[in-house]
């Protein structure tokens, strides 16, 4: 049995076993506007990335210019172990996590259209089906 209200989708009133009957409502709108309202916000996270992945080799740089060491290999461990240069890959870990956290919310919000659009393709068969 089918219920719904004016402002409330159509529902299954009872469960069946292969069913999941706590599935959110997919509204293809809402997804669609999270990733309007996302887009940016992933951009900023991707660039952010990517001048942090750049800069980290120009600060290796500028710190194995001001070691000191007797050898190539001593100055450019001083420079991989300098607080600035880990303070920079601390910086860029949590770029990263922040820009794949985006990515993957714009993902999911895709994929929720995508699922939407296939269960409206199923109940327009069922429709013509039963007719």
């Amino acid at each position: 049995m089918w219920e719904g209200g004016k402002d409330q989708p159509l529902v299954l009133s009872y469960c069946l076993k292969e069913y999941d009957c706590n599935m959110k409502t997919i509204d293809p709108n809402e997804a669609v506007d999270f990733l309007i309202k996302n887009a940016a916000a992933y951009a900023k996270a991707k660039a952010q990335v990517t001048y942090l992945e750049e800069f980290r080799k120009s600060k290796k740089a500028i710190l194995f210019g001001s070691a000191i060491g007797n050898t190539v290999t001593d100055r450019e461990n001083k420079a991989y172990s300098h607080p600035e240069y880990l303070s920079l890959l601390d910086g860029l870990r949590e770029a990263v996590e922040e820009a794949e956290r985006l990515k993957w919310m714009l993902v999911a919000a895709q994929a929720r259209i995508d699922v939407w659009r296939s269960q409206e393709a199923s109940n327009r068969n069922i429709d013509r089906n039963t007719q």
